[in-house]
């Protein structure tokens, strides 16, 4: 079901478990591209699936850039909070456990994800991020205890250093999160092993 709200396009599949996983494209995409990959990671899961509302040369994003792997920082945290009420809202729309949300992120899908971690980590009970960078370096202290984190990434990524992700797992690990890191050879794209490797870290 494709609706809108808040600004937000957005795809909705219904499910019948509890968890309710927040699918987030990379640039060019929109909100139908990840449903399969949604389901491969849990058939039974409600699958919430926003359109980013930033258009760099006609493709969407979910916020701004100043150039390839140049954020821009300011942009990003003010599109965390605006991301963190569509979800709120969308709960209450789909009658949706706002405790069971698990963000599933890929390349700019995956860095707005991370933003989440960082800004507003009551918002998600965990996160897979798929081919992330560091969004920024957090201000001060982030309390991450009890939450689970997986990244998936390639060693051959033209896009994302393996510094940038190992980084990004330290500043998780620092905070107080479970994370794991599912490396493969591949570049900025998605691997069946990394989609399985998450769907088995999913449980």
């Amino acid at each position: 079901m494709n609706s809108e709200l808040l600004g937000f396009n957005y795809r909705f599949e219904e499910g019948t478990g509890t968890r309710t996983l927040l699918m987030l494209h990379g640039t060019g995409a929109d909100e139908n591209d990840l449903i399969p990959l949604g389901r491969a990671l849990d058939p039974d899961a409600p699958l919430l699936s926003p359109r980013g509302k930033v258009l760099e040369n006609g493709m969407p994003r979910f916020f701004r850039r100043h150039a390839e792997g140049v954020l821009d920082v300011d942009d990003l945290k003010a599109r965390t909070h605006e991301l963190v009420e569509f979800i709120d809202a969308a709960a209450k729309e789909h009658d949706l456990d706002r405790s069971q949300i698990v963000s599933v992120g890929f390349s700019n899908g995956a860095n707005i994800a991370a933003s989440t971690l960082l800004l507003r980590p009551d918002a998600l009970q965990a996160a897979i991020l798929l081919h992330p960078m560091v969004p920024f370096e957090p201000d001060g202290p982030v309390d991450l205890a009890g939450m689970r984190v997986f990244i998936g990434t390639g060693r051959n990524d033209p896009l994302i250093e393996p510094a940038s992700t190992e980084r990004l797992a330290e500043i998780l690990k620092t905070s107080g999160a479970e994370v794991t890191i599912e490396w493969s050879h591949a570049g900025h794209q998605l691997t069946q092993g990394e989609i399985a490797a998450a769907a088995a870290w999913l449980g």
